[in-house]
């Protein structure tokens, strides 16, 4: 395996702990020497994937104490990933996941655009209805690209739903978010229980890993159950989503 292979499998690791919320900012990653042990790597390559973490701004480094992961860095409204089952629960609300469609399609010219294949090309295609209380609160459209996620197809996503599949396991380093005030199609009415002259919000959300974008996918929320926003302190922390 290649050293570059070797290197980026410990900060996958480690982002991918940091994305999914098992390390929030301020944790402390495990040492050198646990991380050499861990992977069977020697110690000039798990300092390299450390080192490479620091400069993208995803840890810091203390001499002498330790590697921990970094506060959250100023970004625009909506700029996060979160998990709607977990905002549901939070609120002490029963979440459920239905899983409406899960198949391998050719993409239609928009979603090729969108994920930089050519028309046509195969990707994966599901279609999620996310329930409060068993109440419809965010209809989801999701295509992702098959040489990322090889096996997305084979999960359970009514026990992991796709969006917190993706985030545990592919390390995303850019994200697009693009919010819109649209009308349901009468198909997306029926899903959500509501009638189709409702205003809902659009999100359009896509990610990429390396400059390779992993997913593409539309999530419609009614606007009278669901509201998108952000909170920020002064240097720009995010308080919650």
């Amino acid at each position: 395996m290649e050293p570059t292979a070797r290197y980026r499998q410990v900060e996958d690791y480690i982002v991918r702990r940091i994305q999914d919320g098992s390390w929030p900012p301020g944790h402390r990653l495990p040492s050198e020497h646990e991380l050499v042990q861990q992977f069977g790597m020697s110690r000039m390559t798990v300092n390299r994937a450390l080192r490479d973490l620091m400069q993208k701004g995803r840890i810091v480094r203390v001499a002498g104490v330790g590697s921990f992961v970094a506060q959250d860095k100023p970004q625009l409204t909506l700029l996060q990933i979160a998990s709607i089952g977990r905002e549901v629960r939070q609120r002490g609300h029963d979440y459920r996941c239905a899983l409406l469609a899960s198949d391998r399609v050719a993409a239609p010219p928009d979603v090729a655009a969108w994920l930089g294949l050519h028309a046509g090309a195969s990707v994966f295609h599901a279609v999620c209805l996310h329930l409060e209380d068993e109440i419809p609160v965010q209809l989801e459209d999701r295509y992702v690209n098959p040489s990322v996620v090889p096996n997305f197809l084979d999960q359970d996503f009514s026990t992991v739903p796709p969006g917190d599949y993706l985030v545990q396991n592919v390390p995303f380093d850019e994200i697009e978010h693009v919010v819109d005030a649209v009308l349901p199609t009468d198909e997306q009415a029926a899903h959500l229980k509501i009638t189709a002259p409702e205003p809902c919000l659009l999100l359009t959300r896509r990610t990429w890993t390396r400059t390779t974008p992993v997913t593409m996918v539309r999530c419609l929320h009614p606007s009278s159950r669901y509201r998108l926003g952000s909170r920020f302190d002064a240097v720009g922390n995010q308080r919650f989503g």
